[in-house]
């Protein structure tokens, strides 16, 4: 795979619902096989809130609406250069998440356990950073 040549801006929804954090398992594309947090790509022409709801839908079936940035996160690696927003995403509903487009699963973890599962790189870091989790390994 060729390397990209511009940096790609990308967005996550994180989704808490009391002590749980809504993750998905990435079926491809970077960090497949990680736990993360459902996002992806800013699309030409779409809003960041355009864009963190349409994933949270296309990855778990789930409608919210889009609010703060939490924070951002930057990946540099081989084979492109990553620009992350993640903002906070409040449900529209109480369906039951069902995976979808690149997310292989999606669960609820308990907070308590979200630094047990496979993480995406950084991912454990920035939800310490921003007060999401208390500790992680």
């Amino acid at each position: 795979m060729n390397p990209i040549d511009h940096p790609v801006v990308a967005v996550g929804a994180v989704v808490l619902d009391h002590d749980r954090l809504l993750l998905v398992r990435r079926g491809r594309g970077p960090a497949q096989g990680d736990w993360s947090v459902p996002g992806g790509r800013v699309e030409l022409g779409e809003t960041l809130a355009e864009a963190v709801t349409r994933e949270l839908l296309e990855e778990t079936a789930l409608e919210g609406v889009c609010g703060p940035l939490i924070g951002w996160a930057e990946r540099v690696e081989p084979d492109g250069h990553y620009v992350l927003l993640d903002f906070e995403v409040t449900l529209v509903g109480d369906d039951a998440p069902v995976a979808g487009d690149d997310a292989a699963e999606v669960a609820w973890v308990h907070l308590y356990e979200v630094g047990e599962r496979q993480l995406a790189p950084g991912l454990a870091e920035f939800l310490h950073d921003h007060g999401i989790i208390a500790t992680f390994t």
